[in-house]
């Protein structure tokens, strides 16, 4: 049996050859980079506190300028959810914890009015690459805005007037229905009760007065049960 513990390939190997070996000396200069940049914000921080103004981050020169969201934040959708947070994850507002989180800032806050005014702050447009300032608009594209602003408005009101003939015309048709409908039933109410007085004056022609019509001596019939025989005046003449 061979005691060359080597590797298929020919190769020396070890059982911890698998792992990925790091460059020391690259990792220790990225560590003194980033201990020196801390320190220099630290300094900032505390500079700007004596001279009682708020710290924020400095300008590298990459930033955009500030322009207005393009989506809203729906809050309405996390009513009822529910966020599993690990302990200790987060202290205070630093760190992702229960609430609105923001990425760029690790900052977590309780309410959605104290997110929103977050996003709009200083802090948070350095964060994510802004300079806070907004670029101003020249008189053309002003009046392009106003142009447009306007024509969006007209075609609101022609769609309002529309809307508002065609609601019209359908209440006037709905309202020659319920007319036409109301005539057809007086008509053949009309109708039928021409019919009955036909058939009654038919039989008495037929048949002589002596024939009784239904309904036509109802009155007559309950005034006899009652015991009365008619209703005359007790004026002495």
């Amino acid at each position: 049996m061979s005691k060359n513990k080597g590797s298929a390939y020919g190769q020396a190997a070890s059982d911890t050859d698998f792992r990925k070996t790091y460059d020391l000396d690259e990792y220790a200069a990225k560590a003194k980079e980033r201990e020196a940049a801390e320190k220099e914000e630290r300094k900032a921080r505390w500079e700007a506190k004596m001279a009682g103004k708020k710290y924020y981050k400095p300008l590298d020169g990459s930033e955009t300028l500030t322009t207005a969201r393009n989506a809203t934040q729906d809050f309405s959708r996390m009513v009822g959810t529910s966020t599993l947070v690990p302990a200790g994850a987060g202290v205070g507002k630093r760190g992702r914890g229960a609430g609105f989180y923001c990425e760029a800032c690790d900052l977590t806050f309780k309410d959605n009015l104290q997110w929103i005014e977050h996003t709009n702050s200083m802090q948070h447009q350095r964060s994510i690459g802004q300079t806070g300032e907004v670029r101003k608009a020249t008189v053309a594209e002003v009046h392009a805005r106003i142009v447009t602003l306007w024509e969006r408005k007209q075609e609101r009101e022609r769609e309002q007037v529309v809307s508002l003939k065609e609601r019209l015309e359908v209440r006037a048709e709905e309202e020659e229905k319920e007319r036409d409908e109301k005539r057809k039933k007086r008509k053949e109410a009309e109708e039928r009760r021409r019919l009955e007085k036909e058939a009654a004056l038919k039989i008495k022609t037929e048949y002589g007065e002596d024939v009784r019509v239904e309904g036509e001596h109802d009155e007559d019939d309950m005034m006899a049960a009652m015991g009365f025989t008619g209703f005359g005046t007790t004026i002495k003449k």
